[in-house]
């Protein structure tokens, strides 16, 4: 059978991906955070990088001074949650920071550490966080930066 004659346009133009189900993810300074919990399937999954890497960079920008703390508070224990406002703007940056990929290990299950580069300009910083996993979400119970 033979295909349809294409226009050029046609071949051009992306086709954005839909998720149906879930809402479109907030957006706020210059990172989209989905609205959905950290989830990563059944126990013993391993973790997703992209998500690692997401929640590291939201988290150098609320140290950063660029996000309200608050947009980051559902992925935080009340403690972590403390911390993160208690250490308040920490990276003076003149341009926003950017998260490398996490360097992730497992110490054990339902425990995820992980340690990322942030390239803020002049100088670059080390934000490393623990995660836990509280029933299917995981939620950073511990934060430190240098």
């Amino acid at each position: 059978m033979p295909s349809l004659p294409r226009t050029r346009a046609a071949r051009l133009t992306p086709v954005p991906a839909r998720r149906p189900e879930a809402e479109p993810p907030a957006v706020a300074g210059s990172l989209a955070l989905d609205s959905l919990p950290l989830v990563w399937g059944p126990p013993g999954a391993p973790p997703d990088e992209r998500s690692l890497r997401l929640l590291g960079q939201a988290v150098a920008e609320v140290l950063a001074g660029r996000r309200p703390p608050e947009s980051v508070a559902d992925r935080l224990t009340d403690h972590a949650y403390r911390g993160l406002v208690r250490a308040g703007r920490m990276l003076d940056t003149r341009r926003p920071p950017f998260a490398a990929v996490p360097h992730v290990t497992e110490p054990a299950d339902g425990v995820v550490e992980m340690c990322v580069l942030l390239h803020c300009g002049e100088r670059s910083h080390v934000l490393a966080m623990r995660l836990e996993r509280r029933g299917v979400q995981w939620l950073v119970t511990d934060l430190e930066t240098a």
